[in-house]
Protein backbone atom coordinates (compact mmCIF):
# COMPACT_ATOMS: atom_id res chain seq x y z
CA UNK A 1 0.00 0.00 0.00
CA UNK A 2 1.55 3.20 -1.42
CA UNK A 3 0.65 5.71 1.97
CA UNK A 4 1.49 9.34 1.52
CA UNK A 5 3.86 10.77 3.90
CA UNK A 6 2.17 12.51 7.02
CA UNK A 7 2.44 16.27 7.03
CA UNK A 8 5.01 17.75 9.50
CA UNK A 9 5.01 21.80 11.02
CA UNK A 10 6.38 23.50 7.19
CA UNK A 11 4.49 21.59 4.79
CA UNK A 12 1.99 22.91 2.46
CA UNK A 13 -1.63 22.25 1.89
CA UNK A 14 -4.12 23.41 -0.58
CA UNK A 15 -7.46 24.27 -0.07
CA UNK A 16 -9.66 23.85 -3.21
CA UNK A 17 -13.46 23.72 -4.39
CA UNK A 18 -14.12 20.21 -6.24
CA UNK A 19 -18.30 21.26 -6.11
CA UNK A 20 -20.03 23.89 -5.02
CA UNK A 21 -19.03 27.67 -4.84
CA UNK A 22 -17.24 29.15 -1.45
CA UNK A 23 -15.80 32.20 -1.04
CA UNK A 24 -12.76 33.44 1.45
CA UNK A 25 -14.34 34.86 3.55
CA UNK A 26 -16.34 31.02 4.89
CA UNK A 27 -12.98 29.41 4.91
CA UNK A 28 -11.50 32.29 6.88
CA UNK A 29 -11.48 30.27 10.05
CA UNK A 30 -9.98 27.17 8.84
CA UNK A 31 -7.00 28.98 7.26
CA UNK A 32 -6.35 30.64 10.55
CA UNK A 33 -6.61 27.14 12.77
CA UNK A 34 -4.63 25.20 10.08
CA UNK A 35 -1.94 27.75 9.75
CA UNK A 36 -1.92 28.05 13.60
CA UNK A 37 -0.85 24.34 13.04
CA UNK A 38 2.51 25.36 11.32
CA UNK A 39 0.80 24.51 8.17
CA UNK A 40 1.71 26.81 5.04
CA UNK A 41 -2.47 26.88 3.56
CA UNK A 42 -2.41 27.78 -0.49
CA UNK A 43 -5.93 28.85 -1.23
CA UNK A 44 -6.87 27.53 -5.28
CA UNK A 45 -8.46 29.55 -7.48
CA UNK A 46 -11.77 28.10 -7.46
CA UNK A 47 -11.93 29.43 -4.40
CA UNK A 48 -14.18 32.82 -4.69
CA UNK A 49 -14.98 31.13 -8.21
CA UNK A 50 -18.67 31.26 -9.86
CA UNK A 51 -20.72 29.21 -11.95
CA UNK A 52 -24.29 29.21 -10.71
CA UNK A 53 -23.82 26.68 -7.69
CA UNK A 54 -20.85 25.30 -9.31
CA UNK A 55 -16.97 27.03 -7.95
CA UNK A 56 -16.28 28.09 -11.63
CA UNK A 57 -16.92 25.54 -14.98
CA UNK A 58 -15.66 22.15 -14.64
CA UNK A 59 -13.02 23.04 -16.01
CA UNK A 60 -12.18 25.42 -13.80
CA UNK A 61 -12.05 22.72 -10.66
CA UNK A 62 -10.13 20.33 -12.47
CA UNK A 63 -7.10 22.33 -13.13
CA UNK A 64 -7.09 23.67 -10.11
CA UNK A 65 -7.10 20.14 -8.58
CA UNK A 66 -4.79 19.26 -10.95
CA UNK A 67 -2.07 21.73 -10.25
CA UNK A 68 -2.41 20.80 -6.53
CA UNK A 69 -2.18 17.06 -7.68
CA UNK A 70 0.86 17.94 -9.86
CA UNK A 71 3.12 19.75 -7.51
CA UNK A 72 5.30 18.32 -5.29
CA UNK A 73 5.61 21.06 -2.38
CA UNK A 74 1.82 20.52 -1.85
CA UNK A 75 1.66 17.82 1.07
CA UNK A 76 -2.10 17.43 0.53
CA UNK A 77 -5.41 19.04 -0.58
CA UNK A 78 -8.29 19.52 1.66
CA UNK A 79 -11.69 20.18 -0.58
CA UNK A 80 -13.26 23.55 0.64
CA UNK A 81 -16.64 21.94 0.47
CA UNK A 82 -19.07 19.75 -1.04
CA UNK A 83 -22.57 20.34 -2.07
CA UNK A 84 -22.31 18.74 -5.73
CA UNK A 85 -20.26 18.70 -8.46
CA UNK A 86 -16.86 16.70 -8.33
CA UNK A 87 -17.95 13.51 -10.32
CA UNK A 88 -18.52 16.03 -13.24
CA UNK A 89 -14.89 17.16 -12.72
CA UNK A 90 -13.41 13.64 -12.14
CA UNK A 91 -12.61 11.77 -15.29
CA UNK A 92 -10.54 14.93 -16.04
CA UNK A 93 -8.22 14.15 -13.40
CA UNK A 94 -4.17 12.73 -14.56
CA UNK A 95 -3.32 10.72 -11.21
CA UNK A 96 0.27 9.78 -12.66
CA UNK A 97 2.18 12.44 -10.51
CA UNK A 98 0.01 11.68 -7.60
CA UNK A 99 0.52 7.45 -7.72
CA UNK A 100 4.56 8.44 -8.33
CA UNK A 101 4.56 11.14 -5.34
CA UNK A 102 0.89 10.17 -3.60
CA UNK A 103 -0.56 12.94 -0.99
CA UNK A 104 -3.41 13.16 1.30
CA UNK A 105 -6.88 13.96 -0.60
CA UNK A 106 -9.29 15.56 2.25
CA UNK A 107 -12.63 15.75 2.55
CA UNK A 108 -16.81 13.85 2.97
CA UNK A 109 -19.78 14.26 1.45
CA UNK A 110 -19.51 14.99 -2.15
CA UNK A 111 -15.50 14.25 -1.40
CA UNK A 112 -16.97 10.76 -1.91
CA UNK A 113 -16.46 10.89 -5.46
CA UNK A 114 -12.69 11.03 -4.96
CA UNK A 115 -12.23 8.68 -1.96
CA UNK A 116 -13.77 6.17 -4.16
CA UNK A 117 -11.76 6.89 -7.25
CA UNK A 118 -9.14 6.38 -6.08
CA UNK A 119 -9.35 3.25 -3.97
CA UNK A 120 -10.96 1.80 -7.14
CA UNK A 121 -8.13 2.27 -9.07
CA UNK A 122 -4.53 3.03 -7.36
CA UNK A 123 -5.37 1.77 -3.91
CA UNK A 124 -3.90 4.84 -2.12
CA UNK A 125 -5.26 5.51 1.39
CA UNK A 126 -7.11 9.17 1.77
CA UNK A 127 -8.54 10.89 4.48
CA UNK A 128 -12.80 11.07 5.33
CA UNK A 129 -12.96 13.92 7.47
CA UNK A 130 -14.29 17.57 8.40
CA UNK A 131 -13.80 20.38 5.37
CA UNK A 132 -13.36 24.19 5.95
CA UNK A 133 -16.98 25.00 5.44
CA UNK A 134 -17.50 23.26 8.51
CA UNK A 135 -15.11 24.78 10.72
CA UNK A 136 -17.37 27.67 12.01
CA UNK A 137 -19.55 24.53 13.33
CA UNK A 138 -17.04 23.45 16.04
CA UNK A 139 -15.28 24.39 18.43
CA UNK A 140 -11.24 24.20 17.66
CA UNK A 141 -11.30 21.60 20.72
CA UNK A 142 -13.71 19.34 19.38
CA UNK A 143 -13.02 15.59 18.06
CA UNK A 144 -13.94 16.73 14.26
CA UNK A 145 -11.43 19.43 13.94
CA UNK A 146 -8.63 17.94 16.25
CA UNK A 147 -8.80 14.02 14.41
CA UNK A 148 -8.33 16.40 11.37
CA UNK A 149 -5.42 17.47 12.74
CA UNK A 150 -4.16 13.92 14.14
CA UNK A 151 -5.11 12.12 10.70
CA UNK A 152 -2.76 15.01 8.88
CA UNK A 153 0.07 14.32 11.35
CA UNK A 154 -0.12 11.29 11.49
CA UNK A 155 -1.44 10.30 15.06
CA UNK A 156 -4.02 7.91 16.10
CA UNK A 157 -7.37 7.98 15.12
CA UNK A 158 -8.55 4.58 17.05
CA UNK A 159 -11.75 5.65 18.80
CA UNK A 160 -13.46 4.47 21.50
CA UNK A 161 -17.98 4.77 20.56
CA UNK A 162 -21.37 4.60 22.33
CA UNK A 163 -22.78 1.32 21.83
CA UNK A 164 -26.56 1.55 19.98
CA UNK A 165 -29.81 -0.77 20.94
CA UNK A 166 -29.91 -1.62 16.81
CA UNK A 167 -26.32 -2.86 17.13
CA UNK A 168 -24.87 -6.21 15.78
CA UNK A 169 -22.43 -7.40 17.67
CA UNK A 170 -19.14 -9.12 16.52
CA UNK A 171 -15.39 -8.13 15.82
CA UNK A 172 -14.23 -8.39 12.24
CA UNK A 173 -10.73 -6.65 10.14
CA UNK A 174 -10.71 -5.20 6.65
CA UNK A 175 -10.16 -2.12 5.00
CA UNK A 176 -11.99 0.45 5.77
CA UNK A 177 -14.37 2.33 2.99
CA UNK A 178 -17.12 4.20 2.27
CA UNK A 179 -18.58 7.90 2.77
CA UNK A 180 -21.80 9.68 1.62
CA UNK A 181 -24.70 6.63 0.77
CA UNK A 182 -26.39 9.09 -1.79
CA UNK A 183 -22.75 9.25 -3.31
CA UNK A 184 -21.73 6.14 -3.47
CA UNK A 185 -24.82 4.81 -4.75
CA UNK A 186 -24.28 7.32 -7.99
CA UNK A 187 -20.78 5.71 -8.49
CA UNK A 188 -22.34 2.32 -9.02
CA UNK A 189 -20.90 0.77 -12.14
CA UNK A 190 -18.78 3.39 -12.63
CA UNK A 191 -14.64 3.62 -12.53
CA UNK A 192 -14.83 5.06 -9.07
CA UNK A 193 -17.19 2.33 -7.61
CA UNK A 194 -14.97 0.62 -5.21
CA UNK A 195 -14.92 -3.12 -4.27
CA UNK A 196 -16.57 -3.90 -1.47
CA UNK A 197 -16.00 -7.20 -0.89
CA UNK A 198 -14.10 -8.59 2.47
CA UNK A 199 -14.34 -4.77 3.53
CA UNK A 200 -15.75 -2.45 6.09
CA UNK A 201 -17.96 -0.10 4.57
CA UNK A 202 -18.90 3.42 6.33
CA UNK A 203 -22.14 5.10 5.13
CA UNK A 204 -23.42 8.26 6.14
CA UNK A 205 -26.41 11.02 4.59
CA UNK A 206 -27.48 14.26 4.82
CA UNK A 207 -31.33 15.80 4.15
CA UNK A 208 -32.57 12.38 1.98
CA UNK A 209 -36.22 11.28 1.85
CA UNK A 210 -36.29 7.68 3.88
CA UNK A 211 -37.52 6.11 0.95
CA UNK A 212 -34.34 6.90 -0.86
CA UNK A 213 -32.43 5.85 1.60
CA UNK A 214 -34.53 2.13 1.27
CA UNK A 215 -34.19 2.31 -2.68
CA UNK A 216 -30.22 2.83 -1.85
CA UNK A 217 -30.03 0.49 0.00
CA UNK A 218 -31.64 -2.16 -2.08
CA UNK A 219 -29.60 -1.33 -5.08
CA UNK A 220 -26.65 -2.06 -2.86
CA UNK A 221 -28.14 -5.38 -2.08
CA UNK A 222 -28.68 -6.20 -5.65
CA UNK A 223 -25.88 -4.95 -6.60
CA UNK A 224 -23.98 -7.35 -3.92
CA UNK A 225 -22.03 -4.72 -2.26
CA UNK A 226 -23.60 -5.69 1.25
CA UNK A 227 -23.26 -9.55 1.20
CA UNK A 228 -19.39 -10.14 1.37
CA UNK A 229 -18.74 -6.93 3.89
CA UNK A 230 -16.72 -7.61 6.66
CA UNK A 231 -18.87 -5.06 8.81
CA UNK A 232 -20.69 -2.10 8.75
CA UNK A 233 -20.48 1.17 10.58
CA UNK A 234 -23.25 3.71 9.93
CA UNK A 235 -22.83 7.64 10.84
CA UNK A 236 -25.15 10.44 11.22
CA UNK A 237 -27.93 10.26 8.90
CA UNK A 238 -28.80 13.85 9.30
CA UNK A 239 -32.30 15.70 8.78
CA UNK A 240 -34.06 12.71 7.29
CA UNK A 241 -37.26 13.72 5.35
CA UNK A 242 -40.75 11.52 5.29
CA UNK A 243 -43.71 11.38 3.54
CA UNK A 244 -47.05 12.54 4.44
CA UNK A 245 -47.69 8.93 4.44
CA UNK A 246 -44.95 7.61 6.64
CA UNK A 247 -42.58 5.30 5.78
CA UNK A 248 -42.67 3.94 8.75
CA UNK A 249 -38.99 2.70 9.92
CA UNK A 250 -36.03 5.55 10.44
CA UNK A 251 -32.99 6.17 8.23
CA UNK A 252 -31.21 2.94 10.66
CA UNK A 253 -33.68 0.55 10.76
CA UNK A 254 -33.89 0.74 7.13
CA UNK A 255 -30.40 0.17 7.32
CA UNK A 256 -31.32 -2.86 9.60
CA UNK A 257 -33.48 -4.27 7.34
CA UNK A 258 -31.10 -4.86 4.14
CA UNK A 259 -28.06 -6.00 6.32
CA UNK A 260 -29.18 -8.08 9.41
CA UNK A 261 -29.48 -11.49 7.21
CA UNK A 262 -25.89 -11.31 6.75
CA UNK A 263 -24.70 -11.40 9.92
CA UNK A 264 -21.54 -9.30 9.72
CA UNK A 265 -20.89 -6.83 12.93
CA UNK A 266 -22.72 -3.63 12.62
CA UNK A 267 -22.27 -0.50 14.10
CA UNK A 268 -25.06 2.60 14.36
CA UNK A 269 -24.05 6.33 15.63
CA UNK A 270 -21.03 6.32 14.85
CA UNK A 271 -19.45 9.50 15.48
CA UNK A 272 -19.14 10.70 11.66
CA UNK A 273 -21.47 12.49 9.69
CA UNK A 274 -23.07 16.04 8.43
CA UNK A 275 -23.07 18.92 11.08
CA UNK A 276 -24.57 19.14 13.99
CA UNK A 277 -23.28 15.51 14.06
CA UNK A 278 -19.49 15.25 14.84
CA UNK A 279 -17.48 14.08 12.16
CA UNK A 280 -14.59 11.99 13.18
CA UNK A 281 -11.36 11.76 10.94
CA UNK A 282 -10.72 8.28 9.11
CA UNK A 283 -8.35 6.68 6.79
CA UNK A 284 -10.09 5.17 4.35
CA UNK A 285 -7.95 2.20 2.13
CA UNK A 286 -6.74 1.34 5.76
CA UNK A 287 -7.15 -1.87 7.73
CA UNK A 288 -8.71 -2.12 10.69
CA UNK A 289 -10.44 -3.66 13.43
CA UNK A 290 -13.85 -2.88 14.56
CA UNK A 291 -14.96 -4.13 17.69
CA UNK A 292 -19.29 -3.97 18.89
CA UNK A 293 -20.26 -5.17 22.16
CA UNK A 294 -21.38 -3.02 25.17
CA UNK A 295 -18.26 -1.21 24.52
CA UNK A 296 -17.52 -0.56 20.80
CA UNK A 297 -14.06 1.04 19.19
CA UNK A 298 -12.44 1.46 16.07
CA UNK A 299 -8.47 0.45 15.72
CA UNK A 300 -6.15 0.95 13.00
CA UNK A 301 -4.07 -2.08 12.34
Amino acid sequence: MNIPPFLTPGDTIAIVSTARKITMDEIEVAVKVISDWGLNVKVGKTVGLENNQYAGYDEDRAIDFQNFLDDTNVKAILCARGGYGTVRMVDSLDFLKFVEDPKWIIGYSDITVLHGHIHANYGIPTLHATMPISFKDFNEDSSTIQSLKRGMFGESLDIDFSSNELNIAGECKGELIGGNLSVLYSLLGSPSDVDSNGKILFLEDLDEYLYHIDRMMINLKRSGKLKNLAGLLLGGMTDMNDNEVPLGKSAEEIVLEHVKEYGFPVAFGFPAGHPPSENVAMIFGKEVKLSISDKCSLQYC
